[in-house]
Formats: structure tokens, sequence, C-alpha cells
């Protein structure tokens, strides 16, 4: 069975933080708009229902029920997420100043525009009652093997190319490299001293303004992982059987890596200095009765 359909969700009145006493460029904290009048010269947080999001996606799924030792189950999910900022049980917003407040509507840090995950779970045929090897030597070597894996491939996250805020000078809002390059190549390396992205299309921000790329606008390494499991029930009386399992997570040993360095200022900037999730292998055995 194939399923093909659209689903989406908008949501509005979200509660975040809005930095109402935020500065502007050159600002500091001498002119912030309670300073002059009460003094005041640090945040002052309100808390409103005023944000929106929404989602759009494609979503395929397949699914074939056991039969003939097979079972599959897989999804495949096309979509992208907007939002103003991502929920993290006490969100905030990057630009308080409220001729620049729309920066802050981008695509969402969570999002993950695709997204394949496959399932599946196969008896071998061959043993007692199977098409194959049905009995004797072969049987007792080759019956009573299942084997079950798990594919997932995904795309990363998107982040933001921060930048210093000296030169902004404006408390309660981010600041962002300027992107000099028209587009930013994506070079693929990982490791110290290679570069994910261009370094290059990038620089730091001197002016009295803010900085020309926004939130979001590139996204980290995917994921391709397959996990699989090899399992064979030794059968000793009717009720008591032995079950040998062999695991192997991320079979493929493919790198997972982690973020890529944001800051413009980094010596690691555009650099992806870390991985996780190599090759793991398990065996175990279990008496059932």
């Amino acid at each position: 069975m194939i399923s093909i359909g659209y689903v989406g969700s908008h949501s509005v009145h979200l509660l975040a933080d809005y930095d109402i006493n935020a500065g502007y460029p050159g600002s500091g904290t001498a002119n912030l708009p309670f300073a002059a009048k009460f003094g005041r010269t640090i945040s002052t947080q309100m808390w409103d229902g005023y944000l929106s999001s929404n989602y759009h996606s494609l979503q395929v799924a397949v699914n074939r029920s056991f039969a003939k030792g097979l079972m599959l189950k897989g999804a495949y999910t096309y979509a992208k997420a907007i939002d103003y900022t991502d929920d993290d049980g006490w969100a905030s917003v990057g630009w308080n100043w409220a001729p620049v407040f729309q920066r802050n509507r981008a695509v969402a840090g969570f999002d993950r525009a695709q997204n394949l995950q496959m399932a599946w779970l196969y008896e071998l045929p061959m043993g007692k009652g199977k098409m194959l090897a049905k009995s004797g030597a072969a049987a007792a070597v080759l019956g009573g093997w299942q084997v079950n894996g798990i594919m997932s491939a995904y795309t990363g996250t998107p982040f933001t190319v921060g930048a210093p805020g000296s030169s902004l000078n404006a408390p309660s809002n981010s600041q962002t490299a300027d992107q000099v390059n028209t587009t930013v190549s994506r070079l693929g390396n990982a490791g110290p001293g290679q570069f994910y992205y261009d370094p290059t299309a990038f620089a730091p921000v001197t002016g009295v303004r803010f900085g020309s790329s926004g939130r979001n606008i590139l996204r980290n390494s995917g994921v391709f992982n397959t996990d699989l499991d090899i399992t064979r029930y030794f059968p000793i009386k009717e009720r008591l059987k032995l079950q040998f399992r062999a695991q192997f997570f991320n079979l493929a040993n493919s790198s997972h890596f982690g973020g890529v360095s944001t800051s413009v200022t980094s010596g690691t900037f555009m650099q992806i200095t870390s991985a996780s999730g190599e090759r793991n292998i398990r065996f175990g055995l279990r008496m059932q009765w």
C-alpha cells in the first residue's frame, strides 16, 4: 500500500519574549527607550502571544504487510517549517527593534527539508516449513534466520552565520555577518582545517548597521544511517528455545558530523570539528521459555 498526502499546519498567537527596551543601531544602553524615562538600561521582556508559524509537507508512506517472510514500512517527507523563533521552553526572538523585527521570520532551526525512513523484516525462506532447505543438515544450519533493520537519511538543520555586535551596539538584537558573495559555495569537507562552506563568502560587520545575511540561511550536514539486526532461533524443546542476535548500529560506519562553526570571527569558521555515532556491534544470547 502506498499513500501520498499533503500535511500542513498554521499556528497563531504563539508565546515568546519581546524586549520592549531593546536598542537600535548605535543606541548603546544610554539611549534605550526606558533609559531616559526611568533610568532602566537592562532588558525588559514582555511575554505575549504575538508570533505565528506554519508547516507544509508532502508525505509518502509505503507499507507491505508481513507476507512470505517479508514486511516493509517506509516513509518520505519533503517539508518546510517557518517560524520566528524555536520554542526551547522559554522562547525569545533575535531581533527586538521594530524596523527589523521581520528578520526573525525564517526557516525553523529544527527544519528537516527531506526525511527518508525505511524499515524491513525478512525471514529467510529456509528451514522446516519453508520453501528451501526443509530438512536435514541444511535446515539445521540455514533455518530460523531473521534479518531486520532501519535505514534513515535526512538533511541537516539550518543555521545562522553570526558576527560580533560591537559595532552595531544595539542591545537585545542579534548580529549576522555580511554575505559578500552572491552565492555561498558548499564545499562539503569536514575536519580541522577543512571547510564545509566557502568562508570567504562572509565578512564581519564594521559599520553601525545590521549584517546583510539573514536567519538560518545555510544548513548543517545531513545524516545517513543503517541499523541491522540478525537473529537466529534454536528450538530446544516445545516451550524452550535459544535466541542468538547480532546487532549492527550504523552498519556502514557513515560519518555523523557535528554542526558547522558559525561565527565569522572564529578560527574554525565554516569547519566541522566533531563527529559521533561510529559503528557499534553487539552480540547477545537469550533463553526463552
